[in-house]
């Protein structure tokens, strides 16, 4: 796991490769696999491999949605808010284990933020992609984590640029 960790960065740009069905299945496994509060299991995820779809995604919102331009795998990642008021701990649990199993697969992935967003002045991006996607409207969503070949590799942040000056043992103050 460190040596994933120690690997991943951001990938905005993707190569024209599709993901390969395999893959796709054991990411599906991985998103199923993410622990939620009280094991409630709040969080549902669509797949979109349809261009067409991931191109109007990328009019969910007018800024940070660049990796959706050439990537090949687009998740939407969404829970039922009735079901579990740490509905956004969970999904953000399960987007982050979907980019370490892309991580771990060799494919790059990006999160990109959708709760708190807008797609224009009146509509919000979350309610953009309820209606692109027949999304229920008890249906939130938190992110889209883009998935693929990456352009070209990018290596992790080195160990010497870690913030160890925001860990702290046992006080905060010291």
């Amino acid at each position: 796991m460190i040596d994933i960790l120690r690997k991943r960065r951001s990938i905005r740009k993707y190569t024209t490769q599709k993901v390969e069905a395999e893959k796709i299945e054991l990411l599906k496994e991985a998103a199923l696999r993410s622990p939620s509060s009280k094991n409630i299991n709040p969080w549902e995820f669509v797949f979109v491999d349809d261009k067409t779809l991931i191109e109007k995604l990328k009019s969910c919102k007018p800024h940070g949605v660049a990796p959706l331009s050439t990537a090949p795998l687009a998740v939407v990642v969404c829970a039922d808010e009735t079901k579990n008021d740490v509905w956004v701990e969970d999904c953000s649990i399960a987007s982050i284990l979907l980019q370490l199993t892309a991580q771990s697969l060799d494919l790059g992935s990006c999160w990109i933020q959708v709760r708190k967003r807008m797609h224009d002045e009146t509509v919000s991006a979350e309610k953009y992609i309820q209606n692109l996607l027949n999304i229920p409207a008890n249906f939130r969503v938190l992110s889209i984590v883009t998935v693929g070949y990456p352009e070209k590799q990018r290596d992790g942040k080195p160990f010497e640029e870690l913030q160890f000056e925001k860990i702290r043992m046992n006080d905060f103050e010291k």
